[in-house]
C-alpha cells in the first residue's frame, strides 16, 4: 500500500483520492482505526463508509455514543463533497446537524454511512448523510455545510 502525503495528494482530484482509499491503493485516514470504519465505495458526489460499533464506543448508559454516528456521518458527507473537488482543493466542515433515530450497541453489527452531495458551488457545498444498519433501518441522518478551500483562498 502506498503512503499518501498532503503534497502527493494535492495532485489528485478528490474522487481519485477517495477511490484510491476504497481500493486500498492509499491508506485510510488515521481516525478509521479508532472508529473501526473503512471506505466501502465511492463515485462522483457520493461515498459509503462501513463501520462496526463496539463496546469501545459505548457511553455511560450502555449504548454506542452518539459521537460514533456523528463521526461516520461527518466523514461520509465531507468525503462526498471531496469527490467533487479538483486536485489541490480542500474543504472544512462549517455546520453539522445530526438526527438520531435508533440506538446502536455492539450487537448492531456493520453499519453503512452514505454521503451524497446536494450542492457544490465555488465556496460552499452541502451534503446529506444516512446511517443504516445491515437490515436497512435508519439509525441517524445528517446534513452538512462545507467551506471549499481553493488554492487561491488558502494563501
Amino acid at each position: 500500500m502506498s503512503d499518501v502525503t498532503s503534497r502527493s495528494s494535492a495532485s489528485l482530484s478528490g474522487l481519485e483520492l477517495m477511490q484510491g482509499m476504497v481500493s486500498g491503493l492509499f491508506p485510510a485516514a488515521a481516525i478509521a482505526k479508532l472508529m473501526n470504519m473503512r471506505a466501502g465505495s465511492a463515485g462522483e458526489g457520493w461515498i459509503e463508509f462501513i463501520g462496526r460499533p463496539g463496546r469501545e464506543h459505548y457511553n455511560p448508559i450502555g449504548s454506542v455514543h452518539g459521537g460514533y454516528a456523528a463521526t461516520l456521518l461527518d466523514s461520509c458527507m465531507g468525503c462526498a463533497v471531496h469527490t467533487t473537488l479538483p486536485a489541490g482543493t480542500g474543504y472544512t466542515t462549517v455546520d453539522l446537524n445530526i438526527t438520531y433515530l435508533r440506538a446502536m450497541t455492539d450487537a448492531t453489527g456493520d453499519v453503512i454511512a452514505r454521503g451524497d452531495v446536494i450542492s457544490s458551488g465555488r465556496r460552499i457545498a452541502t451534503a446529506r448523510g444516512t446511517l443504516t444498519d445491515s437490515q436497512g433501518r435508519t439509525i441517524a441522518t445528517g446534513i452538512t455545510t462545507c467551506l471549499i478551500l481553493r488554492p487561491e483562498a488558502v494563501a
